[in-house]
């Protein structure tokens, strides 16, 4: 009979290729079919709210070199299985030069002049589509707190007792039909903007929170951390799909039952798509 020591250590082998081969097949799944992605800022207001998970599509565009999970490879032009996003489209998109992912919508494709005045966005030398809606209010909570830098004047109270922002909303209706709300506000940099005429295999994005976002209106890098003008297609990563759940920043890892309280309610499964 075999040492048991010998039969130890053959399933200790089997144990850690097991896992190896588990792992392997979620990166590749992350990679080419869907990944989890978080949201970690206010530029998507009022669609997305920090603390926002949802589902990101890899496939919907075909694959470029920021497909992978982890953004290892040198940047390389063009695409496998390539397709450009639609006008509406909200996109995760990796900066010119950097690894860090955002998200973004799609705003102007190759051959769209995209231009912003007064804060009003022009396509192709046409006004888009505008109607004021009721100001949204965004329950408070720690992940979002209604702050004075981002949101100076809109904390109100609700009449049962608690806090909210209170924030004005524009709906935008793209030429293709797209429609989504954006926050207006007032006056901000970013609210003057072009003309720029998108090139080939190009996108031009933005956030919803127009006056809070760093977008294709503002430069690379430090300060403004913008995205340069418009993107190359091989720098979106995939299709946000829809949320799976949303946290409000409560959670301790030490406390499970934290983990239940601090789910925001009526938000899992919220799509993302324009519905064109």
């Amino acid at each position: 009979m075999p040492p048991a020591e010998g039969k130890k250590d053959n399933a200790l082998w089997r144990e850690i290729k097991g896992i190896f081969w588990v792992l392997v097949a979620v990166l590749l799944f992350h990679s080419f079919v869907a990944k989890p992605f978080y949201i970690p800022s206010e530029s998507m207001m009022p669609a997305l709210l920090k603390g926002d998970r949802l589902v990101v599509s890899k496939y919907a565009y075909g694959y470029s070199w920021v497909s992978p999970s982890f953004h290892v490879w040198p940047e390389q032009k063009g695409r496998l299985f390539g397709k450009l996003p639609k006008a509406g489209d909200v996109v995760i998109v990796t900066p010119p030069g950097l690894r860090e992912d955002y998200i973004k919508r799609v705003i102007g494709l190759p051959g769209d002049t995209v231009e912003v005045r007064g804060g009003r966005l022009i396509l192709n030398g046409i006004p888009v589509r505008q109607q004021k809606m009721p100001d949204r209010l965004i329950p408070t909570d720690a992940n979002a707190p209604c702050g004075v830098e981002q949101f100076a004047g809109r904390l109100v109270q609700t009449p049962n007792g608690g806090f909210a922002c209170s924030l004005p909303i524009v709906r935008e209706t793209l030429p293709n039909g797209a429609t989504y709300d954006t926050v207006d506000l007032g006056p901000s940099v970013g609210d003057d903007y072009g003309p720029v005429q998108v090139p080939a295999e190009h996108v031009f994005v933005m956030g919803d929170n127009r006056d809070r976002s760093a977008d294709s209106r503002f430069a690379l890098g430090p300060v403004e951390n913008g995205l340069g003008g418009p993107v190359p297609w091989e720098n979106i990563g995939g299709r946000a799909e829809f949320i799976t759940f949303s946290l409000d920043g409560n959670a301790t890892w030490w406390n499970p039952i934290s983990w239940l309280t601090s789910l925001r309610g009526g938000r899992a499964g919220t799509s993302l798509r324009t519905g064109v």
